[in-house]
């Protein structure tokens, strides 16, 4: 057996765990920071990507997630924001399966357990990267790990700003392409295992199986690409076989992932269709900035801020635009003095990196600083504009480089000031339980979209995006978010809501026409300005908005029942029922489409046709009680007064107040001769609702019935 010790990890004030005990101790440790968010709702982003993704449906075909984007759009679309991670949503599919249907815990759960596991995966990456290990030459197994990478793999499962990335669902993207980039690091190490292959010094075998990999990585999330680099430089760590794969091996290597690279980066660039996503000055202001100064000045301003979420992760905002982050707008503003400071830090770390005397400090801070920066790079705004200012998310990878200087630098401050020791244990233990407590409170944060939204008001007071649409100063926030920002289309849309709920039209109107004049692929914004305009009896102009949305975003369900809508208010019957039947192929369970066919033909006298439709929508969705209710007054007017009743009832029993139902009841048993049961529904309708339209007339007709009954009765 081998052994090759650093001699300051031995001054690390932990135990000296064996693999299986230490990685158990780090997997428990993540589950403790993010166990109370297993049972919250979907938030935020989740709304998009999983409640309204119809690629997790089992009724959506399979192939459909390898064609759209993470958010369900087709890749080719205008709208589309071109992420391409099919192996994710592949995931979320199998939670609505396993679970039945969109029911968060499974989501949680498995989140929680998938950074417990790259928590405890993080041992084995950082244990390689120090280099400090114990490896059995027979056996290929790592049997002791310095306690440095225990340490650094214990900041990365408790660090906060890893928050969004596990309470929220969507950050199964990250948390996925950590996964596979650590199994393809790991399995690249593999590749030089002494006797692996004797030709060359690596296995061209595990090469292939690391590439493979990195593509799996690649299709969670983007920045899965950037383990190349780390591959290639990690491979200075297994010192034993260096020189021989230099010797050797180093051409071949290169060649290899050089070409499985280029291989991945062309065919995702042909996926996304030779062209990176539209995005708005909102979401990433800096990068429209006309003065290229100011423009780089605002970016090292946003990497200094990401820095100090890893240093100090208190503030912290799901929501980082509109406002959040002002703009540098001049060489004199104070802020300029962060970007410089992020850049004399990092100046530091390469210098020590460089010119130490420990050349397994060298190494070790040499690869901690390519994973802190490299994984970065995709978000940094240099190779492409992105779509946000700041976003937690992208710094779970990033992470471990930091976590695993910080776990460097308190080893060597443990081995130098020695007599300062126990102050380093204290000061470790408090940043931990520290830590700790922050996740556990930043993941009860995330458990609801209010407490989610309240938390960010202390972070974002003046971002409108973090006011929730109940909150009565919402319409408030969104005029101020409109004139700071006058291009933003999406406040727009939401304010023309509002004042359209407001009954407010012809500034709502004239909002949402604003929106998509900026904003011509907008479809939301399109079919909210057909409704509208529909208010307005402007059918013709409503009827051109709700096409232009359907342009726009093809399979759009909501905007063929609101034309659907537009349709029936014109007497165009034909016209009304193609457009909710088209509603319901794109949307089966849509309810109000599936009922308003209903109604519509039962209005016009197609009782049989009615009848069809509704045993059609009650097959999809047997517990909908507003389609039961329809049902069973067409049946009623057929005759069929046993069916009907047995509809009725069942309505009922799913939602026992609704005093029309039990009007209607009444009106069935009334013509069915049951007039006891008629006299005891009408009562009860008229005890829930003493005005309900017609049921007093009927209820004082059936008692003059059972008057004159009683005054004839022998």
């Amino acid at each position: 057996m081998a052994l090759s010790e650093v001699h300051w990890d031995e001054e690390v004030p932990l135990p000296r765990l064996g693999p299986v005990q230490a990685k158990v101790t780090v997997g428990l440790v993540a589950l403790l920071c993010f166990i109370n968010s297993y049972d919250g709702e979907f938030v935020f982003d989740d709304s998009e990507a999983i409640i309204n993704n119809k690629d997790l449906k089992p009724t959506t075909p399979l192939t459909n997630i390898w064609s759209n984007d993470f958010w369900g759009s087709n890749l080719s679309s205008n709208s589309s924001h071109k992420s391409y991670r099919p192996l994710t949503v592949f995931t979320f599919r199998l939670n609505y399966m396993l679970a039945g249907g969109l029911h968060p815990v499974g989501f949680h759960v498995l989140n929680i357990s998938l950074h417990a596991v790259i928590s405890a995966l993080m041992m084995d990456v950082f244990a390689l990267m120090i280099g400090g290990l114990a490896y059995d030459e027979r056996t290929h197994i790592l049997n002791r790990a310095p306690k440095t990478s225990l340490l650094a793999a214990l900041f990365f499962a408790a660090h906060p700003v890893h928050t969004e990335s596990v309470a929220g669902i969507v950050g199964r993207a990250d948390l996925l392409c950590a996964l596979f980039f650590q199994l393809s690091f790991l399995t690249y190490c593999k590749a030089f295992n002494k006797g692996v292959d004797k030709n060359g010094g690596f296995s061209v075998y595990w090469i292939v199986v690391s590439l493979t990999l990195c593509a799996a990585a690649m299709l969670c999330k983007e920045q899965g690409i950037t383990v190349l680099v780390q591959n290639d430089s990690i491979a200075s760590c297994l010192k034993k076989f260096c020189s021989n794969m230099l010797r050797t091996g180093l051409p071949m290597r290169l060649t290899l992932i050089a070409l499985g690279g280029f291989f991945m980066l062309y065919t995702r660039w042909r996926i996304m269709g030779t062209g990176p996503p539209a995005f708005t000055e909102v979401d990433n202001p800096a990068s429209f900035a006309e003065n290229m100064f100011l423009r780089v000045v605002n970016y090292n301003y946003y990497y200094a801020l990401n820095g100090w979420l890893l240093l100090c992760p208190w503030w912290l905002c799901f929501d980082w635009s509109m406002g959040c982050v002002p703009l540098i707008k001049s060489s004199t503003d104070w802020r300029v003095v962060w970007p410089l400071l992020l850049w004399c830090v990092l100046i530091g770390l390469v210098g020590q990196a460089l010119c130490s005397a420990d050349s397994q400090q060298r190494r070790t801070l040499s690869l901690a600083l390519v994973l802190l920066v490299v994984p970065f790079l995709p978000a940094c705004n240099i190779f492409f504009r992105v779509g946000f200012v700041i976003a937690e998310r992208v710094l779970y990878l990033p992470s471990t480089g930091y976590c695993l200087v910080l776990a460097c630098a308190l080893a060597h401050c443990c081995h130098r000031w020695v007599k300062y020791k126990k102050l380093l244990c204290v000061s470790m233990f408090a940043l931990m339980v520290t830590f700790v407590a922050r996740c556990a409170l930043r993941s009860h944060q995330w458990r609801s979209e209010q407490s989610l939204f309240t938390s960010a008001l202390t972070v974002c007071p003046l971002n409108a995006k973090v006011k929730k649409i109940k909150d009565p100063f919402f319409p408030i926030s969104l005029r101020i978010s409109y004139r700071l920002h006058p291009t933003y289309v999406h406040a727009m849309n939401n304010l023309g809501n509002i004042l359209k709920e407001r009954n407010e039209l012809i500034e709502a109107e004239q909002l949402l026409s604003k929106a998509v004049s900026i904003q011509p692929d907008f479809a939301a914004a399109w079919m909210n300005l057909g409704i509208v305009q529909n208010s307005l009896s402007k059918f013709e102009q409503a009827e051109r908005s709700y096409w232009n949305a359907i342009h726009f975003r093809k399979k759009y369900p909501d905007c063929y029942y609101n034309l659907g809508r537009l349709y029936a208010d014109q007497q165009r019957h034909v016209d009304a029922l193609n457009a909710w039947r088209n509603a319901t192929v794109l949307k089966p369970d849509h309810s109000l489409a599936w009922n308003n066919m209903v109604i519509l033909l039962d209005n016009i006298g197609n009782l049989g046709q009615a009848e069809l439709i509704g045993r059609e929508a009650l097959r999809l969705l047997p517990n909908d009680h507003t389609i039961m209710f329809s049902l069973a007054n067409v049946l009623g007017k057929q005759e069929k007064y046993k069916e009907s009743e047995g509809f009725f009832l069942n309505a009922l029993q799913i939602n026992p107040n609704a005093a029309g139902c039990h009007g209607n009841l009444a009106v069935l048993y009334h013509r069915w001769g049951k007039l006891e049961l008629a006299q005891k529904h009408y009562e009860l309708s008229l005890r829930l609702d003493p005005k309900a339209p017609g049921t007093r007339d009927n209820y004082n007709m059936l008692r003059r019935k059972l008057d004159q009954r009683k005054r004839h009765a022998p």
